[in-house]
């Protein structure tokens, strides 16, 4: 069974920084691409920033020079990095990746969501 596990939420102030993890685990062939999605309060979810295996990246307009993404393929972890943080960048987290169990059978997953709240 495929899991993604997420850490790093939690509540700062604006102008501050977190560091987010997702770590695949379980049984399966290959990690492809991996993601961050968030949804605010009364929105829907939105892409933030995605990565492939090769290392290309894009992002949200509304992050871009603000977050990074990266991974470590052979841990089969994505991190974001967010920086100047604002109020509306508060909400739930989640990390997603696209896995192929076995050959030829690929599926999206999701992580459980973490929560980043910024606030004074």
């Amino acid at each position: 069974q495929v899991q993604l596990v997420e850490s790093g939420g939690g509540l700062v102030q604006p102008g501050g920084s977190l560091r987010l993890s997702c770590a695949a685990s379980g049984r399966f062939f290959r990690v492809n691409a991996m993601g961050w999605y968030r949804q605010a309060p009364g929105k829907e979810r939105e892409l933030v920033a995605r990565i492939t295996s090769g290392g290309d990246t894009n992002y949200a307009d509304s992050v871009k020079g603000r977050f990074t993404i990266s991974r470590i393929n052979a841990a089969n972890t994505v991190y974001l990095q967010v920086n100047s943080l604002k109020p509306e960048d508060t909400a739930v987290y989640y990390c997603n990746a696209n896995i192929a169990v076995r050959w030829g059978d690929e599926n999206d997953f999701w992580g459980q969501g973490t929560q980043v709240t910024v606030s004074s």
